[in-house]
C-alpha cells in the first residue's frame, strides 16, 4: 500500500454515458480525463444502457491514463479510489465499480462507494472550496432534479426537501429537442437555439407554483406535452414551426420553476447560500437567472463551471477526498452497485 502524508484520490464515475475519472487532493483539483458515448446514442434520442456499458469498457483504461496524464502522477501514488456505486444505469455502474475495485485491489488501497448525486455538491467545493455550515442544493440534470438541504457533505444526513414527480428537467430538455428535430443531447441544443428567439412568444406552463402545491417538488410533464401540442397545432395548420421561440419560451419556463422554488427553500430556511450544480446547471439562461434572483434577495449563489457541471470522475474524486480527510471508514471491495440509491449520504453503504 502506498504511503504517503498527503492523501491522492482517484474518483471513477460511469453512471450514464460518460467514462470519468478525475485525481484530486485536500480540495484541489489536480487533473481529470472524460470520455462520452453521446454521439452513439443520438440516433436513439437517449441513452441506450447496453451501448453505454461497452463504450465504458472501451474507454476505461485510455480515459484513466488521461487522467493520471494530466495530473503528472503515476498510478502507484494513488492513495484512495473512489467510484459511483449507484445510483445509475445497472450495465454502467457496474463497469465504473469494477474498474475501480481492480484499481484499489491492485494497489492495496482504500476503496470508497460514493452516491452520484453527492458527487454533484462535491463539485463545486473543487471551483469555490468548502461549502458554508448549511446551504440549499439544488441538484438538476438528465435523471435528476432536487432540492437538498445540506451541511457537512460527509458527516452529516443530506435533507431531501423535494425532488421532481417525473421528468427531471434534463430529460424534457431532451424531449423537447427530440420534438424540435435539434438532436440529442437536448441541453446544448436547446440552449443555442434559444439564443436567437423569444422567451415570451409561448405562454408555457409553470407547474407546481399555485398556493398549496408542494413548495419543493418538480414536475415537467405537462411542460414537456403543451410543446408538443404547440408544435403538432402548428404542423396541422400548416404554418412553420418557430424553432428558437419555443426553444427559448420552453427553457424560460424551466428556468423560472427551478429558481423560484430554490430561491424559495433558502430564503425558508433562513440560510443565505444556494448551490446549483448537475448537468442542466451549465444551461446559461439558468444560470444568469439564479444570479439574478440571487442577488435581489442577498443570496450567495454557487454554480461551478460547465466542465464540472456534467458527470465527471472528479466530482467523484472530490466526495472520495472529503471522506478521507473526515476519517470515513473505507465502503471495502465488498461494496455492491446500488443503481437505485437513494440519497441519504455521500457514502455508499452507509457506516
Amino acid at each position: 500500500m502506498t504511503t504517503t502524508s498527503t492523501p491522492i484520490v482517484l474518483g471513477v464515475e460511469s453512471s450514464c454515458d460518460e467514462t470519468g475519472f478525475g485525481i484530486v487532493s485536500e480540495g484541489r483539483l489536480l487533473g481529470q480525463g472524460l470520455a462520452s458515448s453521446a454521439a452513439q446514442h443520438a440516433d436513439f434520442g437517449g441513452v441506450v444502457p447496453e451501448i453505454a456499458a461497452r463504450a465504458h469498457l472501451e474507454a476505461v483504461v485510455p480515459t484513466l491514463q488521461l487522467a493520471l496524464d494530466d495530473a503528472g502522477v503515476q498510478r502507484e501514488d494513488i492513495t484512495h479510489v473512489a467510484v459511483t456505486s449507484g445510483p445509475g444505469l445497472a450495465t454502467a455502474v457496474h463497469v465504473g465499480l469494477a474498474a475501480a475495485k481492480s484499481i484499489a485491489w491492485s494497489l492495496d488501497v482504500p476503496l470508497y462507494g460514493v452516491h452520484h448525486l453527492a458527487g454533484h455538491a462535491a463539485a463545486d467545493v473543487l471551483e469555490h472550496g468548502p461549502l458554508p455550515e448549511r446551504s440549499i442544493v439544488l441538484i438538476v440534470s438528465g435523471g435528476h432534479t432536487s432540492i437538498l438541504a445540506v451541511g457537512d457533505l460527509v458527516r452529516d444526513p443530506i435533507e431531501h426537501l423535494g425532488d421532481t414527480l417525473d421528468d427531471a428537467a434534463g430529460e424534457a430538455f431532451d424531449k423537447v429537442a427530440r420534438l424540435l428535430g435539434l438532436g440529442y443531447p437536448g441541453g446544448p441544443v436547446i440552449s443555442r437555439a434559444a439564443v436567437d428567439g423569444d422567451p415570451t412568444a409561448f405562454s408555457f406552463p409553470r407547474a407546481m407554483l399555485r398556493q398549496g402545491d408542494a413548495p419543493y417538488t418538480f414536475s415537467f410533464s405537462g411542460l414537456k406535452t403543451a410543446v408538443a401540442r404547440t408544435v403538432e397545432t402548428l404542423e396541422r395548420a400548416g404554418e412553420a414551426v418557430p424553432v428558437a421561440d419555443i426553444a427559448a419560451s420552453f427553457e424560460q419556463a424551466v428556468v423560472d420553476v427551478l429558481v423560484k422554488k430554490a430561491v424559495r427553500a433558502v430564503r425558508e430556511r433562513g440560510l443565505d447560500t444556494l448551490v446549483i450544480v448537475g448537468g442542466v446547471a451549465a444551461n446559461a439562461r439558468l444560470r444568469a437567472v439564479a444570479q439574478e434572483k440571487c442577488d435581489e434577495h442577498g443570496i450567495e449563489l454557487r454554480i461551478p463551471p460547465p466542465r464540472l457541471c456534467t458527470d465527471n470522475g472528479a466530482m467523484i474524486a472530490a466526495v472520495g477526498d472529503l471522506l478521507v480527510r473526515s476519517g470515513a471508514e473505507p465502503s471495502g471491495l465488498g461494496i455492491a452497485a446500488d443503481p437505485s440509491a437513494v440519497l441519504h449520504g455521500a457514502q455508499l453503504p452507509l457506516p
